[in-house]
């Protein structure tokens, strides 16, 4: 279809969008347990607002745009400051957290070259690693070790042990994984790595923006940032629950020297010195400015509310799907990611994918997983409010489909055109 021959008014364009979001997921009416994720009305301002200040400005020159510097640094810094980096800690904002990934792994590759020689990368990771790790190994020709998790969803250290070879450079685990949102034994995984001189990344995609106000609220959790020795980097994402726009990430690492691994430097070719600090070259001031915009009107009373309300909201959840015959949680959760599952001890089977479809024509929307099956849901502030309209839902639901089963089993979590 091509560019229309004539430019079209301004209102029809606009118009036309609106229209196109018809059969969008109702993310604003706290129907969508991920994807988007509401901060407030304060949150929503500050961004919009930023966001039409930093439309169009590029961040691949920050001499041109000193401002998209300092929000880089600031960012990067106070994010370090919360996962205990210390002053050595340094990073870069990216788009996402699969951009954070590649990032990570692509700093193991190079630290491992330069350092010890290796030639032939390996990398080893658990079953319930993000598929950007997988993504990361097929870009930059890397051997992956896939560990198998443990009765309890975290990845089974043993194993990992086992798989290391001379050639191993990067070690990763999960705070936590998205699967079953369980965190793995980050401290006997980096004790590993750094065994062998190798990198110990941390996924904290889902909860870097979580775990450290949870531990201010008084909630366990098990050691996991650069508090653990070993750990040399860590991916946590703005975008998810730090509650700013699409997309901004951050990718940090233990000190300066272990960033300079990610960073592409490059002078042979007509157009002078030019660096790269991640995958992409230009980047959109937009997000960078709307993440600082959001974090700084939340400040951290700000966030430890929005987290104590994910945390109710999750823990209503869980004892509402636990309250249900046929469903039960998997893994022990103690966060804002839940996977719902059939209950194969239950009298009353419910297909967890039939009980998807029904509850979507209501409309609430869950991602689909495997293996086992199951329904995800990312919990956060945006589902404040409706956790008793969604759990009698889903109880309704159950007793629809129980005793079904959706012919559809596709787990897609993908863009396929």
């Amino acid at each position: 279809m091509p560019i229309p021959d004539q430019g079209r008014d301004v209102d029809a364009v606009i118009a036309e969008l609106q229209a196109k979001r018809a059969n969008d997921v109702r993310w604003q009416d706290g129907r969508a347990f991920g994807m988007v994720y509401n901060g407030g009305p304060e949150a929503h301002e500050a961004a919009e607002r930023a966001a039409a200040l930093y439309l169009h400005e590029n961040a691949l020159n920050t001499k041109a745009f000193p401002s998209l510097g300092q929000i880089q640094n600031e960012v990067v810094g106070w994010t370090a400051e919360l996962l205990h980096g210390g002053p050595g800690a340094a990073g870069f904002l990216t788009s996402g957290g699969t951009e954070s990934i590649l990032c990570g792994v692509l700093a193991a590759r190079e630290r491992g070259a330069k350092e010890r020689g290796i030639t032939n990368p390996h990398m080893i990771i658990g079953e319930n690693a993000h598929a950007a790790f997988h993504k990361a190994a097929h870009l930059f020709g890397i051997r992956v070790s896939k560990i198998r998790v443990t009765a309890d969803w975290r990845v089974d250290v043993d194993a990992m042990a086992a798989a290391i070879t001379p050639e191993t450079v990067l070690l990763v685990g999960s705070a936590p994984a998205y699967p079953q949102g369980v965190i793995d034994d980050i401290p006997a995984i980096a004790a590993l790595a750094a065994g062998i001189g190798a990198n110990c990344h941390v996924d904290a995609c889902m909860g870097g923006f979580v775990l450290p106000f949870a531990e201010k609220l008084g909630r366990p959790v098990a050691p996991w940032d650069f508090r653990v020795p070993g750990v040399t980097s860590i991916s946590a994402d703005v975008h998810k629950l730090g509650y700013a726009p699409k997309g901004i990430s951050v990718i940090l690492h233990a000190s300066k020297t272990l960033r300079a691994y990610q960073t592409f430097v490059f002078d042979d070719w007509l157009g002078g010195f030019y660096a790269s600090p991640n995958i992409q070259g230009t980047r959109s001031g937009l997000p960078m400015a709307a993440g600082w915009a959001v974090m700084q009107t939340l400040g951290m009373d700000g966030y430890l509310r929005l987290t104590a309300a994910t945390l109710a909201n999750a823990d209503q959840m869980r004892a509402g799907v636990g309250a249900i015959e046929g469903l039960k949680i998997l893994g022990d959760g103690q966060y804002h990611l839940v996977a719902i599952a059939s209950d194969p001890d239950s009298q009353r089977p419910v297909d967890v994918f039939a009980l998807g479809d029904a509850l979507l024509e209501r409309g609430w929307f869950h991602d689909r997983q495997g293996p086992p099956d199951s329904l995800h849901a990312t919990v956060s502030n945006s589902n404040t409010g409706v956790m008793e309209a969604y759990l009698k839902d889903l109880a309704e639901c159950a007793d629809k489909v129980a005793g079904t089963w959706a012919a559809d089993r596709s787990t897609n979590y993908a863009t396929l055109e």
